[in-house]
């Protein structure tokens, strides 16, 4: 057993390795600073993770990566956005990177776990996504109809799997808490096997006392060594494990890295101060202090608060309500039972409109990605992976529960996906802007695209309504309406064609439709590069006080305003 992570990864960590960092609803982050602390841009590492934000951005400041493979680059908190540090992403700098999509890269996992050569997916298939990997995703005829193909991508099999657990025996059985993510795959995949940090090292008794939980075993460690709050910034979930305490998103942490990332430092000076200057995790634990951990550890029920509707909706909830309107439509009409959305101001349209549903007395489950089905959002907690969330959830599994047997494998589910860009055909760009720059990339987004009806909530303007996007993320042929912050679009034959319409507030609405038709062929014009179809307008009723105040319950800071 290891001293601590920095012994651990000097112990058995070779440079040039290929290292996967396990996204389970914990990440290896105390693995992650002493992988920088040991090796600094000497590693020359392959790196593949689900999502490359927060933490892992110490990787890309040490220069220890020379190739990533991932699903999201960027930052989830406090809202999805890019991070100036992988602006050249597309260009080779700072690292050579393989874009996937979420579900795409579990199955490849998954393949490696199994022994398989390739897995098949339904994702990725008619988007850039599929363009340039070789070998690695090829597409054959379906063997019981020839006129069709399948996609097959290859398995992925790293040197080392880092993961980190709840607590761990000395033979290296590993407890982990859903919502569990990746799952186990990348463990088994593993080549050579895999590094664990855990909160606690318990006695063999206690591990079999909830051997259910054991989700690595032991046969597959190579080494192990305690790392209390080695998750952190990141959260994990702990279930009655004596000296085992679970924790929260450390949002303030969360924040100082994607600020100083946007600094003018680009985050050298964070990764001095939190990476190196600590020296050890015993040193970054004694830099968080007591009383931060404390509250992470034990927090406090979030306050309520009063909620002020005084205020009229800004673009940003306007653009919110009207989502959710149209997805409470569509779920009334269409009988779908379950909602999975994208992160942004796309989940909190579905957040909003379960709400609204279930005040109608009509069920439908919140789920998300990384393994939350059934959950009821905690109001003043806008992070779409909370453990808040988790915590209040039916059910609690992983990636391939939601986004392969909820989402693929059921045809009443009903994605809610947002767009830096989209087209008249429905496609949507969430990886390249126009002039090269690296916007984020996939996550699950096209996995819910290409298997399932979408509707797709972003704020118009001439450069994200286009009419053929840079980069084809996410297919659009199952998108069935298109949500801007002044009217709702539906698929017509071709392309979309404004239905609803939302004036602004105070704005005069003409009674002869000829008029209203111009009016809203205008803000077409103004608001978008698509061609203005429209015909039949319906005009939206403006926002209400109830809708705003439910809301505004939800984001009582204001993330999403």
């Amino acid at each position: 057993m290891a001293a601590d992570v920095d012994d651990l990864v000097r112990h058995f960590v070779r440079p040039g390795e290929h290292l996967h960092l396990a996204a389970t609803q914990s990440r290896p982050n105390a693995l992650t600073y002493a992988l920088c602390r040991v090796f600094g841009d000497t590693g020359h590492f392959t790196i593949s993770t689900t999502a490359v934000h927060t933490s892992a951005h110490a990787l890309t400041i040490a220069g220890a990566v020379d190739r990533m493979i991932a699903g999201f680059v960027g930052d989830t908190y406090p809202s999805p956005r890019p991070n100036p540090l992988y602006a050249r992403l597309a260009q080779g700098e700072p690292f050579t990177f393989e874009a996937w999509s979420l579900l795409s890269y579990v199955q490849r996992l998954m393949a490696g776990a199994m022994g398989a050569p390739y897995a098949v997916t339904g994702s990725l298939a008619g988007t850039d996504l599929a363009v340039g990997k070789g070998n690695d995703l090829v597409r054959v005829p379906d063997p019981a109809d020839p006129e069709r193909e399948v996609t097959l991508v290859s398995a992925l099999r790293p040197d080392l799997t880092l993961v980190h657990g709840a607590c761990a025996d000395d033979a290296g059985n590993i407890v982990l808490f859903a919502p569990l993510g990746e799952g186990p795959y990348a463990a088994y995949a593993a080549k050579r096997g895999v590094l664990a940090s855990v909160e606690r090292i318990v006695s063999t008794e206690e591990v079999r006392a909830m051997s259910d939980r054991v989700v690595i075993p032991g046969q597959r460690v190579l080494g192990l060594c305690e790392a209390p709050l080695g998750a952190h910034p990141q959260s994990l979930r702990a279930s009655d494990v004596d000296g085992v305490a679970g924790y929260l998103e450390d949002y303030a942490f969360i924040e100082e890295i994607v600020n100083r990332c946007g600094a003018d430092e680009r985050g050298r000076e964070w990764y001095a101060e939190w990476v190196t200057g600590v020296g050890s995790h015993a040193g970054y634990l004694d830099k968080l202090g007591s009383e931060r951990i404390e509250a992470l550890t034990n927090p406090k029920p979030l306050p309520r608060r009063q909620i002020c509707v005084d205020e009229p909706p800004t673009q940003q909830e306007r653009l919110i309500v009207l989502g959710a309107r149209a997805v409470a439509e569509r779920v009334r009409s269409g009988g779908y039972d379950t909602l999975l959305a994208g992160i942004g101001s796309s989940h909190m349209a579905a957040w909003l409109a379960a709400g609204m549903l279930q005040h109608d007395g009509h069920d439908v489950k919140i789920t998300a990605e990384l393994g939350a089905y059934g959950f009821t959002p905690e109001a003043g907690d806008v992070f779409l992976f909370s453990l808040r969330h988790a915590a209040r959830a039916e059910a609690l599994g992983g990636v391939t529960e939601i986004l392969g047997g909820m989402v693929s494998a059921n045809p009443r589910a009903l994605g809610v996906l947002g767009a830096a860009e989209i087209d008249e055909s429905g496609t949507i760009n969430t990886s390249l802007s126009g002039s090269g720059r690296w916007l984020t990339g996939s996550g699950g987004a096209n996995d819910i695209a290409s298997s399932t009806d979408c509707v797709v909530i972003a704020s118009a303007s001439p450069r994200r309504f286009v009419p053929t996007v840079h980069y084809r993320t996410s297919p659009g042929d199952r998108v069935i309406e298109v949500v801007s912050q002044f009217g709702r679009f539906v698929r017509a034959d071709m392309g979309f064609r404004l239905t609803n319409w939302l004036p602004d507030d105070g704005e005069q609405v003409p009674d002869q439709p000829d008029a209203l038709t111009r009016l809203a062929t205008e803000a077409v014009a103004a608001n978008t590069a698509w061609q203005p179809l429209v015909d039949d307008i319906t005009v939206e009723k403006p926002i209400t006080a109830d809708e705003l105040a439910a809301l505004r319950a939800l984001d009582p800071d204001g993330r999403y305003r």
